[in-house]
């Protein structure tokens, strides 16, 4: 008999299998790669497990069904779980289930000083601070381009970015359009009064690669497979929107693949991919000291027109559907079969 692995899924997620409305995920994927690892996924969510069973959906012969039943041994964990009450029964969960993926939200800036403890990594990371008026002022005296961004939002939400102009004044990047040119005082007043309370950090801004005049970075997916290591499953590139200073696909980023980009920029790349893959591998391999249980992550990272690499962001929880848009069906099928193989591994290291 086939092994039960959990799939831990957002409330909105899980109420909208019946009808094959599962938003961003695609649950099709996991059912695909379950049957050829010979494994049983069980889709639930929070809200639905007990002390000891859970109520989800079993995936037999061909549909879901609905079931209580005892919680597997090992969970994947694909739910966002900001509340103290989620917080607390995702802690519940893991007692009786390894949950991989456990955490799957970090605040950026904390990312930022895990990794940069280790000096091997340091030449990958842009500087960053976290935010502060005093920050920011010493910032700008250093640095001709900034990001300042919230550590602890996603898809691009409230990131600014500011550049020095030759007039001595500044260029204020906020929503889609072009460009503010507005006085050192008056960027202060402006970005003071949008980060407000919330936590914000300060990026130093990369000169990233372009194409066709746009910037671009790279999702590159990392996770834990059937050894137990890391491997990168896929890359591929995103473009800025017309007039946009971020490259998120949500806010308007086009995808495009990474050979594509590479050769526009003139960069070997088999080089490319050499290096991008050791860097990723390198700097999961450490976080993942720092941070147990993680296993499926998705990594912005830029790089420059000379193809210097350059860490922006670590994504707990990658959603994945930038290889779908770019027509990488294999590789995104792999991004949904890699963490079933890990779990696998997981189960045969709990039997031994």
């Amino acid at each position: 008999m086939n092994q039960i692995v959990g799939v831990l899924l957002d409330p909105i997620t899980f109420k909208g299998i019946p009808k094959k409305k599962t938003g961003n995920e695609r649950l099709s994927l996991y059912n695909r790669a379950a049957k050829q690892l010979e494994l049983t996924p069980f889709y639930t969510s929070l809200h639905q497990i007990g002390p000891k069973s859970a109520r989800g959906y079993l995936y037999t012969q061909n549909k879901y069904k609905l079931v209580r039943r005892p919680i597997p041994k090992v969970t994947h964990n694909r739910a966002i779980t900001l509340s103290p009450v989620l917080k607390q029964k995702l802690k519940q969960l893991s007692k009786s289930s390894i949950v991989f993926n456990r955490r799957n939200r970090y605040d950026k800036y904390y990312i930022y000083k895990l990794l940069h403890q280790n000096a091997s990594l340091r030449s990958y990371l842009p500087v960053s601070l976290k935010y502060s008026t005093k920050n920011l002022q010493a910032a700008m005296t250093t640095y001709s381009s900034l990001f300042i961004k919230p550590t602890n939002d996603s898809i691009g939400n409230g990131i600014l970015k500011i550049a020095k102009h030759t007039s001595g004044n500044w260029l204020f990047y906020w929503k889609r359009g072009n460009p503010k040119l507005v006085s050192v005082k008056e960027i202060i007043n402006k970005i003071t009064k949008i980060v407000g309370k919330r936590t914000y950090m300060i990026q130093e801004a990369i000169s990233l690669a372009t194409y066709k005049g746009r910037p671009y970075d790279l999702r590159i997916s990392v996770q834990r497979g059937e050894t137990g290591d890391w491997q990168v499953t896929g890359m591929v590139g995103k473009v800025a929107g017309l007039r946009s200073h971020v490259t998120n696909v949500a806010k308007g980023g086009k995808v495009r693949r990474t050979e594509e980009l590479f050769k526009h920029n003139e960069l070997d790349e088999k080089t490319m991919k050499t290096a991008l893959y050791q860097a990723s591998i390198s700097i999961l391999r450490d976080l993942s000291k720092k941070l147990p249980h993680l296993a499926d992550v998705g990594l912005d990272i830029g790089i420059t027109n000379r193809g210097h690499i350059k860490l922006i962001e670590v994504n707990g929880r990658d959603q994945r559907y930038s290889f779908r848009k770019a027509k990488m069906k294999t590789t995104f099928y792999r991004t949904y079969e890699t963490p079933l193989k890990y779990a696998k591994y997981l189960l045969k290291q709990g039997s031994r």
